[in-house]
């Protein structure tokens, strides 16, 4: 799919130093046009066309062709005098390059790609030039009124602030739950902050491991007061990992290491959790409170190991994010099968976002030990079942792409 952005004659007018300011403005970190470009090819757009006035130096047409390369998206240019996608001439000295259908998306338009990627196909004639459509060059066999793509059209400092908003407020998953969805509330703000900096996703992935250390030691004193302290840490570091996944989805940051990391920092965080809540209990119940974590610790440890194994065999190398979406589609496809059916309801609970909600409320009204309890049967029902559905569903590695997970 060809997707055609085009710079209008009023920003060239400007003058280009104004203009370059305007194109290459900074939202969320990444340069408007840049953006704008990157979203239309996580769309699907394996061609971007761009279209700039013809006083637009050659200069600054190879910084926007060229910045997106790091993307790994290739974009072409050309330039065309008083360029209107109202006016059917200026499409006519674009027919030889034009495919059939294409993605037109303004230069201005800060969206996400799953807005793009479901607008419907439409004649040019039903186009709102203002708003990102699929356009067919021909005539369509049912013209439906054009379905807006959600998103902000950057014109000032106020629209370019509302533009991150917008990004920060979309950047979860369709997976996510209620309390996924209440963390990434609370971390918007310091996304937002963090996305204008240089600080990495992977580098807040290991912030949150430090903190994680800090909480097992709070844990790992045995009073209520430190223990309570140590859930309330243990929440925080719950807060670093839906920062990291954020700041990487608008930021353009995702990468199949940042997958691999994040995975092995809830897994240690873990370990130190109940390595921690372990040593605690030991003051109050001696023996019987070490035999259960060497269960835990052990559970855990098998559990993130059969894990990443289903991941390895689920999803193909350079996309391992996609394992929880494949996995849920799977289970829902496989429903006429009461094991299948009641991880699908139960799955939520063992995710790290759902857990330090659970963790805090059970620490502070005094029932750390039925946490533990039930923190090892989880984890010892994680690895028999991931064993299970590895052979159910993954018996063999996949070697195609697999339904995509939702960002």
């Amino acid at each position: 799919m060809q997707a055609v952005i085009a710079i209008p004659e009023s920003v060239a007018q400007t003058g280009e130093q104004t203009a370059r300011k305007l194109l290459m403005q900074k939202i969320c970190g990444v340069p408007l046009l840049i953006r704008t470009q990157v979203t239309a090819a996580r769309a699907g757009a394996n061609h971007i066309f761009l279209v700039f006035p013809e006083n637009f130096s050659t200069e600054f047409i190879q910084e926007c062709t060229q910045g997106v390369l790091q993307y790994g998206v290739r974009a072409e240019a050309v330039r065309v005098s008083d360029f209107d996608p109202q006016a059917s001439s200026s499409w006519t000295r674009l027919n030889s390059e034009l495919q059939d259908e294409f993605l037109w998306v303004p230069w201005n338009w800060v969206t996400n790609k799953q807005f793009l990627t479901s607008l419907p196909l439409v004649s040019k004639l039903s186009v709102d030039w203002k708003r990102p459509a699929y356009v067919s060059v021909h005539e369509v066999d049912r013209d439906v009124p054009q379905k807006s793509a959600e998103g902000v059209a950057v014109t000032s400092q106020q629209s370019a602030a509302a533009a991150e908003r917008f990004l920060i407020a979309r950047s979860g998953k369709v997976l996510d739950g209620i309390h996924t969805s209440f963390n990434r509330r609370l971390c918007r703000p310091f996304v937002r902050l963090l996305s204008h900096t240089s600080i990495t996703p992977n580098q807040v992935t290991f912030a949150g491991v430090i903190v994680s250390v800090f909480s097992a030691i709070a844990f790992a004193q045995g009073a209520y007061i430190q223990s309570v302290l140590g859930a309330v840490i243990f929440f925080v570091a719950g807060l670093f990992d839906e920062v990291d996944g954020m700041l990487a989805r608008v930021k353009f940051m995702e990468s199949p290491w940042g997958t691999w990391l994040e995975g092995f920092a809830d897994g240690l965080s873990y370990l130190l959790l109940f390595g921690g809540i372990t040593i605690g209990l030991r003051r109050h119940y001696g023996k019987l409170a070490v035999v259960m974590g060497v269960a835990l610790l052990v559970g855990a440890i098998l559990a993130l190991i059969v894990t990443s194994v289903g991941r390895r065999r689920a999803t193909s190398p350079d996309r391992p994010n996609e394992y929880l979406g494949r996995f849920y589609h799977l289970l829902e496809k496989d429903s006429a099968n009461w094991i299948s059916r009641l991880v699908r309801e139960v799955q939520a609970f063992q995710k790290r976002g759902v857990m330090i909600h659970y963790v805090l409320i059970f620490t502070m009204i005094g029932a750390l030990p039925l946490v533990f309890l039930l923190s090892t049967l989880g984890a010892h029902l994680t690895w028999i079942l991931s064993l299970y559905f590895n052979r159910r569903f993954f018996a063999v590695r996949a070697n195609v792409n697999p339904v995509t997970e939702a960002l």
